[in-house]
């Protein structure tokens, strides 16, 4: 059976098309053409033509010229539109003007630094000229490092290893910045929140140092398309940048449907889950041999999926190894093998994380389905464009959750298809991640009394550093004076810098992966079950002291799935408000979290089939956060019981944690919502919801003066959801905020709104 067979199929099935609430058919796109500009080398173009490439797309023609021409450029097309040559075109005629040119490219993670490696030398053999690329990151051997540092015409790297193995260590790197010409930052929409916060100060730091080396590097950015690519890129280089967004490949017809899964209980309003479903939608598509995508919001879900799958493939007579799961946590050979499997065929599906989102080369896949919306516009787009990537025909299928941001979303295609993508939203002078690249950039070189470093403030901080040790002045300058290595104390894409490394014990011992120190007390607890490439291992031991986790392989049939305990401690008010019925305020806070229990979970039918306690220390973060603080008076005024007002707030904090990400444009796992009833900073009932991350990087602020209108967008939400009593799909489940929850969620928010 054809992919378009399947289509027509699912088209036909009333239990399919029944279930179906949007299915925009996206019509395909023949090519617009542009000129190769004048300046470029000939054996370039021969090396090209030899390829197969007689010409270049619009926006591969503008972007290189505008290069060419000086500038920095910044360039937003979908996916598999041929980005990569408006960078490497540019950079490699550079080089073979002048052999000494040097460049550098990031990449966010290692798996796209690989795979644009192996891209470059093809495209370098063509030309017949020696240009020498390399990979630079945690896996390269310590004997390749020297000569990558003084022949390496291009670096390849990611902004981890820039920021602790190459920027800290610039006196080994005197050939790569005393010549660096270009540094190219390709996938820049991932540069949100508190990563692209990072990767700003690193700009920074390596701007200082061209400086000091005498180098003046133009930046060339790629990026899927977000509402202010343009604004965004300005902010991360700090200077000003041509936006190229005139897209000229060509696309095949693309059919993009959004699935709701049918209610079970309609007095609850509970839908089937949606991982089933996927499960039931995927198997159509691997009973026809179509190369299929399968994206899951967490590790864990797609270890339940990869299970599911694989027993489908029992059923259908084939090959279970012909679907392989695709997370972090998996060992870079097993990534490299799965990438390898995609573009070769032998591996027809793939279930990952949004690791797979960014522009790794997996082929020509057909299908792409989505467990749950992926949280973002420009997310859902990149993944939807990982299938199609030829100008035949693709399907992408958003299957929703019962959680209120995907019902939302799936009953309001318009807001899918008639809006801009989020933007992206970073806080570069947010101050502990500021002060991290101060002191970072102070043991690199040292700094003049009057320079700075991206804020006005760059003189006090600079003080208040020298008040604590850590850096001396001495005439016009201050050196950096402390024993410790400052790179290493900072992270640049979590809280924590440390990891938990997962040892499988079955036969003799052997890591098997890892997992964030944030994580680790939900996934690999002790007695908790851990799911690799499907496969089941019980945790024997967490070894918190040591960072090690203790596994070893059974068979079970359930999962288990962990609850934590949040106590917030407000220690800063940045604004507060008096509002209807109340105060709304933004600030800091100290958030502490602790693993209590966990529940083992039944394969298939979900139901809780026991449970165990957790014995791990309690873990503190300081954040920003926003909170809306109830009069005292709130139960007389309402007639509610502590009881019943404890109900509302749950119900409430549900609902705002999931309708704040259509406001302010970030991934619902950014934030967390708390409610209390009584909160110890005021002793009222108060919710919180505070940012994932240290310090915060201006969402807070955000939600703060959003206040009104997201109070309205939750009551909206509720009002609108077909249950009876309250949902998972609006006020989260009953059994956590009692029998009247819906009513309560929407008497409290009337009160907010003076209603």
């Amino acid at each position: 059976m054809t992919l378009e067979q399947v289509i027509e199929m699912l088209s036909n099935s009333p239990d399919f098309r029944g279930h179906v609430t949007h299915w925009e058919k996206i019509p395909p796109r023949d090519p617009v053409f542009g000129a190769f500009p004048e300046k470029l080398d000939p054996r370039l173009l021969d090396a090209l033509r030899t390829r197969g490439i007689q010409q270049l797309y619009t926006h591969q023609s503008e972007s290189i010229q505008t290069v060419l021409d000086g500038n920095n450029a910044v360039v937003v097309t979908p996916t598999a539109s041929g980005k990569t040559l408006c960078y490497n075109l540019p950079v490699l005629d550079s080089i073979l003007e002048n052999p000494e040119n040097r460049a550098l490219y990031l990449f966010p993670t290692k798996a796209l630094s690989q795979d644009q490696v192996s891209e470059l030398h093809d495209l370098v053999q063509l030309i017949g000229v020696d240009i020498k690329t390399y990979t630079f990151d945690g896996d390269t051997p310590v004997a390749a490092r020297k000569s990558i540092r003084s022949v390496g015409h291009i670096v390849v790297t990611n902004p981890d290893m820039m920021h602790q193995g190459i920027l800290p260590h610039h006196t080994k790197w005197v050939k790569l910045f005393e010549n660096l010409k270009y540094v190219v930052i390709d996938e820049v929409h991932a540069y949100r929140g508190v990563f692209g916060s990072h990767l700003a100060n690193l700009i920074r730091r390596l701007r200082r140092i061209c400086k000091f080396y005498g180098s003046t590097p133009q930046f060339i950015g790629c990026s899927a398309t977000i509402a202010n690519p343009g604004e965004l890129f300005e902010r991360l280089i700090e200077d000003k940048a041509v936006l190229i967004d005139n897209n000229g490949a060509p696309r095949g017809e693309k059919h993009f449907i959004f699935y709701n899964p049918p209610v079970i209980n309609h007095e609850l309003g509970i839908r089937k889950s949606a991982v089933k479903e996927v499960r039931n939608i995927s198997q159509h598509f691997l009973a026809a041999g179509v190369q299929t995508i399968v994206f899951a919001r967490s590790r864990l879900r797609v270890e339940i999926l990869l299970t599911y799958l694989k027993e489908v493939m029992k059923k259908l007579k084939k090959d279970p190894n012909l679907i392989r799961g695709y997370r972090g946590g998996y060992l870079p050979t097993e990534r490299r093998a799965i990438e390898q499997g995609l573009r070769n065929g032998s591996i027809q599906s793939v279930v990952s994380t949004n690791a797979l989102e960014l522009g790794i080369d997996i082929g020509q896949l057909s299908v792409a389905i989505m467990s749950g919306y992926p949280g973002t516009v420009a997310s859902t787009w990149q993944q939807a464009g990982r299938a199609g990537r030829r100008e035949s025909t693709s399907v992408a299928i958003i299957v929703a959750t019962s959680a209120p941001l995907d019902q939302y979303v799936i009953n309001h295609p318009e807001y899918f298809f008639e809006r801009s993508p989020e933007s992206g939203i970073i806080d570069p002078d947010n101050l502990i991640i500021l002060l991290s690249h101060l002191k970072c950039a102070a043991f690199e070189l040292p700094f003049e009394t009057d320079e700075q470093f991206g804020t006005d403030a760059t003189h006090e901080l600079l003080n208040f550093l020298e008040e604590h040790g850590v850096i001396h002045q001495s005439g016009n300058q201050y050196h950096w004076s402390s024993e410790a290595y400052p790179a290493e104390e900072v992270s640049l894409r979590r809280a924590a810098p440390d990891n938990v490394v997962i040892i499988d014990t079955t036969n003799k011992e052997r890591v098997i992966g890892e997992v964030d120190l944030f994580s680790a007390p939900v996934m690999v607890h002790d007695e908790a079950i851990y799911i690799h490439e499907g496969k089941q291992f019980h945790v024997d031991k967490l070894d918190w002291d040591r960072r090690k986790a203790y596994v070893r392989q059974v068979k079970t049939d359930y999962y288990t799935d962990a609850q934590l305990k949040t106590d917030i401690r407000v220690m800063d008010r940045f604004e507060d408000d008096v509002v209807k019925g109340g105060s709304r305020g933004h600030g800091e806070v100290s958030v502490t979290t602790l693993a209590t229990l966990y529940k083992k979970i039944k394969f298939d039918t979900h139901e809780n089939v026991g449970s165990g306690r957790i014995h791990l220390p309690e873990m503190t973060m300081h954040t920003t956060s926003y909170w809306w603080e109830l009069d005292d008076t709130l139960r007389t005024q309402l007639d509610m019981t502590e009881s019943n007002l404890g109900d509302a707030l749950k119900a409430v904090g549900n609902v705002l944690e999931n309708v704040v990400p259509l406001w302010i444009m970030t991934d619902p796992k950014d934030l967390r919502t708390v409610p209390m009833l009584r909160s110890p900073f005021s002793q009222k009932p108060t919710i919180y919801v505070y940012e994932h991350t240290p310090g915060g990087v201006g969402y807070s602020r955000k939600i703060f003066s959003l206040h009104s209108q997201l109070l309205f967008a939750a009551k909206e939400v509720i009002e609108e959801c077909g249950c009876t009593t309250g949902c998972p799909s609006c006020v989260g489940p009953v059994l956590e905020v009692g029998e009247k929850g819906k009513e309560r969620a929407l008497r409290l928010l009337e009160y907010g709104l003076g209603e």
